[in-house]
């Protein structure tokens, strides 16, 4: 193992020589003061990510914490990964003060500190979390899959989220509406869930339409938007999400939840660039009210629009970091009470009336 153990004052000194001092520790301990010159980066992210802090597999770098231990494992470890010339500091950052070197105040911003977990991450980083920042979703509902969806992108730090809904919070709602509180009984959802986002975190924007979404004005609300995240309760409102995506190539989240049971799906049709497979593929026409009951009718265990609007949650931050595997052409579904699960495959329906070659011509 390539790590040579330093004290505080070699240390400086090689780096006064033009040598890389990167302290590992985490951005709140940062704030109490910092190693002058140092280099932050954190612990998990220089050992995800060390090809983007240095230089070469033999360039030398000095690494630094509170105390000694972290650099030390830090050290080890770039070692594994085949980086040679490694130096750790004894006593860490605790020793630099108490032998009188330099330190330097640094100020760690709210973004750095709010998505500091999720930076981390070597599929989101910095620039992953930056287009989180730069993203507008539309989320119809603010319901029971709307409730938990918006709460997780709120707090993924997607940046502008616009959410429609005309109802009004209900007491019978709060059983598994979590965005809405019992003070907010009577009040708009949309006011109520701004509400609730905003203090949750109001680095982001919330944009709030009391309206209904319908063929009429669909176009309006997702002009402008990278994706559209379904929280109906109603097929006319899903139909036209559908539809009117399927003419913009805007892609959309479907979920749906019936007593103990749920479904969740990524629909990514596009008529302009002949790409098929929208909701009318699957199925042409809306079902009748008594054939697929709402909550209201039907009944629903509290967990379950949950379960499926973290899952649509999930399913949008992928797409928006553009990672992992989506459920384009899957449809999952969950059943809770046998906590199972099972995907249907899906396909475009060349004679679809929207996104087929019928619907093209």
């Amino acid at each position: 193992m390539s790590v040579t153990v330093i004290s505080p004052a070699q240390a400086y000194e090689m780096q006064g020589s033009g040598k890389l001092l990167i302290d590992v520790r985490e951005p709140n301990e940062w704030v109490s003061g910092i190693a002058k010159g140092a280099k932050p980066v954190q612990l998990a992210e220089l050992q995800a990510q060390a090809c983007r802090h240095l230089a070469s597999f033999n360039h030398p770098v000095i690494l630094i914490c509170a105390g000694g231990k972290r650099s030390d494992s830090c050290a080890a470890e770039l070692s594994r990964q085949g980086y040679t010339n490694l130096f750790s500091v004894s006593g860490g950052t605790q020793a630099w003060i108490a032998a009188g070197l330099p330190v330097a105040h640094y100020q760690t911003s709210d973004f750095e500190l709010r998505y500091a977990r999720q930076m981390i991450l070597p599929d989101v980083g910095r620039v992953g979390q930056q287009k989180l920042s730069n993203a507008r979703v539309l989320l119809v509902g603010a319901g029971g899959l709307g409730s938990p969806c918006a709460f997780y992108l709120a707090a993924a730090g997607v940046g502008h989220l616009v959410i429609v809904d005309d109802d009004k919070v209900d007491l019978s709602n709060l059983q598994r509406q979590i965005v809405h509180k019992n003070d907010k009984v009577g009040e708009l959802k949309v006011i109520s869930a701004k509400s609730t986002l905003n203090d949750l975190n109001p680095t982001i924007n919330v944009e709030i339409h009391a309206d209904r979404i319908a063929d009429h004005n669909i176009t309006k609300y997702i002009n402008n938007v990278d994706l559209v995240i379904d929280g109906t309760d109603n097929f006319k409102s899903r139909y036209a999400i559908s539809d009117a995506c399927a003419q913009h190539g805007i892609p959309w989240i479907y979920g749906a939840v019936h007593r103990f049971e749920g479904q969740v799906s990524l629909f990514k049709a596009s008529v302009p660039e002949g790409r098929g497979l929208c909701y009318r593929c699957l199925f042409p026409q809306p079902q009748q009210a008594v054939d697929a009951p709402n909550c209201t009718e039907a009944g629903v265990l509290g967990v379950a629009p949950g379960v499926i609007g973290l899952l649509q949650a999930t399913e949008a931050l992928k797409y928006l970091l553009d990672i992992g595997d989506s459920l384009s052409g899957r449809l999952l579904h969950l059943d809770l009470l046998s906590m199972t699960t099972h995907e249907t495959r899906m396909h475009a329906d060349p004679l679809c009336i929207i996104c087929g070659h019928s619907g093209r011509e």
